[in-house]
C-alpha cells in the first residue's frame, strides 16, 4: 500500500478518535498526518503510533497543506463548508456526514457492497448511514441470487450514534438524573424517535436508510419502509430485517451465501442460545447475522437480525476501507 497523506475533521469526536484507532490497527501506511478540530478543541493532544499530534483549528486555510485523504466526521454543516475547499485543493474527501449521500455525482460507498463506484468519485464520497451500511452487507448476495423485491427494516441503535451527548444521557437516567439529548429519557426506555420527523411523518434517520440502501445496491426499483427506534445499549446497532425476494429461495442457500460474504460473521445456533447481540460487537469490524429463518407470512419472505458496531463499522472502519480503496489509485 502507497504511503498517503491523511487529514482527519472532527479528530477529536468520538468517531474521530476511532478514525485513528482503525487506521493503527490496519496498519495504514502515513506519510503525514493532520488533525482538525473546531476552535474549542483546538490544542488537544492525540496519540498516532505513539507519536503525539496536537489537533490544529479547521480553517479554510487549513487543506493547504499537502494532504491525500481527507475523513471528515465533524456534521453537516462543517462538510458543507469544508468539503468543497478540500475538494478544490485536489484533497479526495470521505464525508461521514449525510449532507452529500445522495448526490448524483457523489458516490455512496460500503467497500463490500459497491467498490466499483469509486471509479466515479471527483473528488468527494459519501460514507453512508450506520445503520444503512451494516444491513446492505448481508442484502447484497441475497439481491444478486434472489432479487429483493421489499425490504422492511425495524432497527434498534445504540446511543452512541448520537456521540458523547447520548452516552452521558444514558448513564444520567441510569444515575436519576435528567437527560439534555433526548426529549424522553432513555434510561429504561425506547425512544421511537431518531432524527426529525418530516411532513410525511417519517424520520429523517428512516427516510436515510430508505434511500441509502436503493442507491448503494444499485436498485432503486426495491420497495423499502423503515422504522427507527433509539435503545440505552451504549454501542451497536441491532436491526431486525424482513425481505421479499422475487425469487424462491432454499434457506439453506441463504445460510451459504451470508457464510462465504467478506465481512459477515454469522452467529445463528437458536437451539443452544446463539444469536449476535450488541455486547459481542462492540470494538468489532464485523457484521454479525443470526436469527435467519423463512417468513411464512408471504411468498419468498425471510427475516433475519443484523448487528454491528456503529462507531467501527458503521463509520470510522468504513470510510477507512474507502481509503484503502482509494490508495493504489493516488
Amino acid at each position: 500500500m502507497k504511503k498517503a497523506k491523511i487529514a482527519i475533521v472532527g479528530a477529536t469526536g468520538m468517531v474521530g478518535r476511532t478514525f485513528l484507532k482503525v487506521l493503527d490497527e490496519r496498519n495504514f501506511d502515513i506519510d503525514k498526518l493532520y488533525l482538525f478540530s473546531s476552535k474549542k478543541s483546538a490544542g488537544t493532544k492525540l496519540k498516532f503510533k505513539e507519536k503525539e499530534y496536537t489537533v490544529e483549528e479547521l480553517t479554510e486555510d487549513s487543506f493547504k497543506k499537502d494532504i491525500d485523504i481527507a475523513l471528515f466526521s465533524a456534521g453537516g454543516s462543517v462538510s458543507k463548508k469544508f468539503a468543497p475547499i478540500a475538494k478544490e485543493n485536489g484533497i479526495i474527501v470521505i464525508d461521514n456526514s449525510s449532507i452529500w449521500r445522495m448526490e448524483r455525482d457523489i458516490p455512496l460507498i460500503v467497500p463490500e457492497v459497491n467498490p466499483e463506484d469509486i471509479n466515479w468519485h471527483n473528488g468527494v464520497i459519501a460514507n453512508p448511514n450506520c445503520s444503512t451500511i451494516q444491513c446492505v452487507v448481508p442484502l447484497k448476495p441475497l439481491h444478486d441470487i434472489f432479487k429483493i423485491k421489499r425490504v422492511v427494516y425495524s432497527s434498534y441503535q445504540a446511543v452512541s450514534g448520537s456521540g458523547v451527548e447520548g452516552i452521558n444521557d444514558l448513564e444520567n437516567g441510569i444515575n436519576g438524573k435528567e437527560n439534555k439529548k433526548y426529549p424522553y429519557q432513555i434510561a429504561y426506555n425506547c425512544l421511537p424517535h431518531i432524527d426529525e420527523f418530516t411532513e410525511n411523518l417519517y424520520t429523517k434517520e428512516e427516510i436515510k436508510m430508505i434511500e441509502e440502501t436503493k442507491k448503494i445496491l444499485g436498485d432503486s426499483n426495491i420497495k423499502v419502509t423503515a422504522t427507527t427506534v433509539r435503545v440505552p445499549v451504549r454501542y451497536g446497532h441491532s436491526v431486525s430485517v424482513n425481505l421479499e425476494f422475487e425469487k424462491e429461495f432454499e434457506l439453506s442457500k441463504v445460510f451459504e451465501l451470508l457464510k462465504n460474504k467478506k465481512g459477515i460473521v454469522l452467529k445463528d445456533d437458536p437451539r443452544n442460545n446463539i444469536y449476535p447481540m450488541p455486547v459481542d460487537v462492540e470494538g468489532q469490524d464485523e457484521i454479525y447475522v443470526g436469527r435467519v429463518r423463512r417468513d411464512y407470512s408471504l411468498e419468498n419472505g425471510l427475516n433475519m437480525w443484523v448487528v454491528a458496531d456503529n462507531i467501527r463499522k458503521g463509520a470510522a472502519t468504513n470510510a477507512v476501507q474507502i481509503a484503502e480503496l482509494l490508495i493504489n489509485n493516488i
